[in-house]
């Protein structure tokens, strides 16, 4: 088996990602058992001015630090499950000391294999102000659909103000599935979850819509790696 090292970048989702690795042990085998996984997480706090002044490079440094920690420890490849954190990898620059699996491109595969063609997608103001998204989906004949600009606002505000501090509220959660249920009626199919910490307060229970949780998709795509079920990835940062 595989030695899994999860980058961090935001606290909620890499808890549930190594969570939900750990778990998919015991629904596979029965046991207690899963393969090894390490986890480094540099603070996401420290990078938030990087983030707002769009200086992903120097992002990429700090991850490129996790990275290394990560390779140190022996880990075979990595995951991040951070979605806006992706944007930062994708920076031209050095390889990084070991290959890791694109959050975007597992849920692309995902969205492309359940036959979706219209896909909502929610994540922060980083992400959805990005062409990560789009241009993924795009590669597999998907259209991506970005809530209004007042939605996005308030999807990005319970983001860094909720969940990210592992606050849920029943409010927050009425104003998500108003977003999601006006993306249905755009003629979406599905919604993407693409802030790790949506799947808290969002799930497959209570959207209007058939969810892609990018942070269940990624650490299971992640197990398959790590039984050998699929091959290793062989991204190591930069454009795709």
């Amino acid at each position: 088996m595989r030695h899994l090292g999860v980058l961090a970048h935001s606290t909620g989702g890499a808890a549930l990602s190594f969570l939900s690795f750990c778990e998919e042990g015991h629904r596979r085998t029965g046991h207690n058992v899963h393969p090894d996984v390490s986890l480094d997480y540099i603070a996401f706090g420290y990078s938030l001015e990087a983030w707002d002044a769009g200086d992903h490079a120097t992002v990429r440094r700090t991850l490129e630090t996790s990275a290394a920690r990560l390779a140190k420890a022996d880990a075979d490849f990595f995951i991040c499950p951070d979605n806006t954190a992706h944007m930062a990898l994708e920076v031209p620059g050095p390889d990084l000391p070991l290959p890791g699996l694109h959050i975007a491109e597992v849920v692309a595969d995902q969205a492309q294999s359940q036959g979706y063609t219209r896909v909502g997608v929610l994540g922060t103001r980083f992400t959805m102000d990005s062409d990560l998204y789009p241009r993924m989906l795009a590669q597999r004949g998907i259209s991506a659909v970005l809530p209004d600009r007042e939605d996005r606002d308030l999807v990005d505000r319970v983001i860094f103000t909720e969940l990210v501090n592992g606050v849920t509220s029943e409010a927050s959660e009425a104003d998500y599935l108003r977003i999601i249920g006006r993306l249905a009626a755009t003629g979406c199919d599905a919604v993407a979850l693409v802030c790790t910490e949506i799947p808290l307060l969002i799930t497959a229970k209570n959207s209007p819509l058939p969810v892609l949780d990018s942070t269940r998709l990624l650490a299971l795509a992640a197990y398959d790696v790590a039984v050998g079920e699929k091959p290793m990835p062989s991204w190591r940062g930069g454009p795709l």
